[in-house]
């Protein structure tokens, strides 16, 4: 640069001092909710008897933390693998606890009032409908459904028997979460111009690469029914029943694993109740090549109505799962345990530096005027602080399973009902559907259909 000319550079060093205070931190501890106690007190006549269908990975953990909830017990369980009806048995420390291959006996049983469930995704529609024709509220764990028109066929049998259904994404039950979304609707981060979130896996467990049970043949697991639907059948396969999720005829992949947890933690913090009108998808199997079909690594851009939104998954490459939330006058940063507000003034804080392609008087003029008129306005804004909000050791699946059975006994909503769930897993399913068609796809609130 000469020496007429001036640099963005010297810019910043001429104002330096000018504007107010620099930026600060701060740590603020965030305390469980009260649905999280172990030991608020239950009536035992407000002792709530559940059924649970399916108790591999996902349901032996519900089971095990719904029946250390007050005022809940076991009263069946169900399962198409006999093994793990030893497993009901082992965690609910009963030896005589009723167990069945057949979950419509825990239906039929008028004194289980209701079902916690957790079965391949191909199988969510089935025993979500069965469940509320029952008359029987249900727990479904994510995604609500493995297809668009699954989840509209269970929003429409939830709405008919007015029974109450809880999805199991349960983001929307962290104080995490609820403190972002109070930060959010206080308004501190000025116009949305932005979400992005990110999750990624580095491990063979994590890309579901599952160790069958030794013990697993066609005696011991009804092959038959737990293909349900699908066609065409295959022969017994130990690898298919363990890692169902690597196929899109049983599961929904890494979209119905992982997206949906950042989707719906997203649209509650941003109080968004409605399906993403586009998405465009790319993706791949670039490392884990054992014979799946569907992606290990998965991106997606959405506009949830006008806001775009960038979601990434990964099943090689371990991120912590994160969202990163722009505003015109801050970011607000969300993990796990944390949340974290840097606050932005959206002001000039210095002169601009495009006056450095003046003249030197009209630049000297320029700035003699720029100082006069921001100088004590900017010496009076208060300092800017960084605030992170942290929670140590905080399981969001307890107080969501939590939600439910108070719901069952009060009939008030659940935090997360069938129309949320169904929306949160079209973005999912939109995701799939795009990476597929290799096109961008919308979802038609007409039809009720996605298009490509």
């Amino acid at each position: 640069m000469s020496k007429d000319g001036f640099s963005r550079r010297e810019f910043l060093g001429v104002s330096a001092a000018v504007a107010g205070g620099t930026l600060s931190a701060i740590e603020v501890l965030l305390s469980a909710e009260a649905t999280a106690s172990p030991n608020r007190h239950v009536p035992p006549s407000d002792t709530l008897r559940f059924g649970i269908i399916g108790v591999g990975m996902e349901g032996s953990g519900l089971l095990g933390t719904a029946i250390e909830i007050p005022g809940v017990e076991c009263a069946a369980a169900a399962d198409l693998y006999d093994g793990r009806h030893t497993l009901a048995r082992e965690i609910v420390a009963r030896p005589d606890l009723p167990v069945t291959r057949r979950y419509r006996e825990l239906l039929d049983n008028k004194n289980i009032d209701c079902i916690l469930a957790a079965v391949p995704d191909h199988w969510h529609r089935q025993v979500v409908i069965d469940s509320v024709n029952a008359g029987k509220d249900i727990y479904c764990e994510k995604p609500m459904s493995h297809t668009a028109a699954d989840g509209v066929a269970m929003v429409d049998a939830a709405k008919k028997s007015g029974r109450i259904v809880q999805i199991g994404s349960q983001r929307v039950s962290s104080q995490v979460c609820a403190k972002a979304k109070e930060i959010i609707a206080q308004g501190h981060l000025g116009d949305l111009m932005l979400v992005e979130g990110w999750l990624g896996r580095n491990d063979p467990t994590g890309a579901w690469q599952y160790p069958p049970p030794f013990d697993l043949s066609p005696q011991n697991l009804d092959w038959d029914t737990w293909q349900g639907d699908v066609t065409p059948k295959v022969p017994f396969n130990p690898l298919i029943f363990a890692r169902w999720r690597c196929w899109k005829e049983y599961g929904t992949g890494v979209a119905g694993d992982l997206l949906v947890h950042l989707v719906s933690g997203m649209m509650f913090m941003l109080g968004i109740n409605e399906p993403p009108k586009q998405a465009a998808a790319v993706g791949g199997i670039r490392h884990w090549k054992d014979g799946r079909n569907m992606p290990d690594v998965h991106s997606v851009v959405y506009y949830f109505g006008d806001l775009p939104v960038y979601m990434r998954l990964n099943l090689a490459c371990e991120m912590p799962e994160t969202y990163r939330i722009q505003g015109s006058r801050g970011l607000l940063e969300v993990t796990g345990s944390s949340v974290t507000f840097t606050p932005q003034l959206g002001i000039d804080t210095y002169p601009s530096y495009y006056t450095g392609s003046f003249p030197r008087a009209m630049r000297e003029e320029y700035l003699k005027r720029w100082h006069a008129e921001n100088d004590e306005k900017l010496a009076k804004l208060p300092p800017q602080e960084s605030t992170t909000y942290r929670m140590a050791d905080f399981d969001d699946l307890r107080p969501h399973l939590a939600n439910f059975f108070d719901a069952v006994r009060t009939r008030r909503p659940v935090v997360e009902d069938a129309v949320f769930g169904h929306n949160a897993a079209l973005a999912c399913h939109m995701a799939n559907e795009s990476y597929f068609k290799k096109t961008s796809v919308t979802w038609d609130s007409v039809s009720r259909t996605i298009r490509a």
